[in-house]
């Protein structure tokens, strides 16, 4: 009878070998196979842990389509495949995420091993709200998809976390600054784990001029701070609302409703401004 195969995602050190785990070190020295994006990469981490060289089958975002019906077959011979990225956990902005929908889809085991990841190690350290946030990983390069992407950011009100290359990282931040403002809070962390690891903290402003002044060079990661909340809406503001729905020829009653609803306020404020407005117009 075959052994069941199982697909095990392994998170792998950012920068630093000291992160490797042993459960990652074990599942990678077990596996049959190993997909990666780069085989000198990968190569070279086993060979600095020590571990055996195994079969390695690249998995990058040119040949990651091209290569799931070979994992599957592996899979269904019962082996066991391990898949990682260059560095951190796969899937995240990296590849994987179609070939463990398909591994999935085809009924075979998924494990985890997790790992170092960039944008959590950022999201900790910069000191920004971390019980809630949005990764956001890379943004379109250009065009109305990046456009439409820095808007929605602009608006977020959770801590945002994005990837960007150093060489576009000046642009992005300035593209942020004219989005959000330029007091937005922003931490920038590059080349974390590693022997030249930075964090610089400040405002978008400051991050621009910091970005275009330095040319920071490594592993960017830009974690924003949220959005001002919107004050709530006062006295003026819910009746203002009510006089166009009563205008409108609303009761005073679905007036309420109506506004409460749509600015988030209590009913019975609502309905006790409502009556106020209808004894105006009166």
């Amino acid at each position: 009878m075959t052994q069941a195969g199982s697909l095990v995602l392994v998170g792998t050190p950012i920068g630093n070998l000291g992160d490797l785990a042993p459960r990652a070190a074990e599942a990678l020295a077990g596996a049959d196979a190993v997909c990666c994006e780069d085989t000198r990469r990968t190569g070279k981490l086993l060979s600095l842990a020590g571990i055996e060289r195994r079969p390695l089958v690249v998995v990058n975002e040119h040949s990651e389509a091209r290569e799931i019906p070979q994992v599957l077959a592996r899979l269904a011979r019962g082996e066991r495949v391990a898949l990682v990225s260059d560095a951190g956990m796969p899937g995240i902005s990296d590849p994987g995420e179609r070939l463990v929908a398909a591994v999935v889809a085809a009924g075979h085991a998924v494990e985890v091993v997790p790992g170092p990841s960039a944008s959590l190690a950022a999201l900790v350290v910069s000191g920004l709200p971390a019980g809630r946030f949005v990764f956001e990983g890379f943004l379109p390069r250009k065009g109305a998809g990046r456009t439409e992407r820095l808007g929605a950011v602009a608006r977020e009100l959770r801590t945002t976390v994005l990837y960007e290359a150093p060489h576009r990282l000046a642009r992005t931040l300035a593209d942020l600054a004219a989005a959000c403002g330029d007091g937005r809070p922003v931490v920038v962390a590059r080349e974390l784990t590693k022997l030249h690891e930075e964090v610089w903290r400040g405002t978008l402003g400051g991050a621009v001029a910091w970005a275009e002044d330095r040319q920071p060079r490594g592993e960017m990661v830009i974690v924003l701070a949220g959005a001002p909340a919107a004050a709530p809406p006062d006295d003026e503001d819910v009746l203002a609302a009510l006089r166009d729905e009563l205008a409108a020829g609303a009761t005073a009653r679905d007036a309420a409703r109506a506004v409460a609803d749509r600015l988030s306020v209590p009913r019975r404020r609502a309905y006790d401004l409502a009556v106020t407005a209808s004894h105006d117009r009166d």
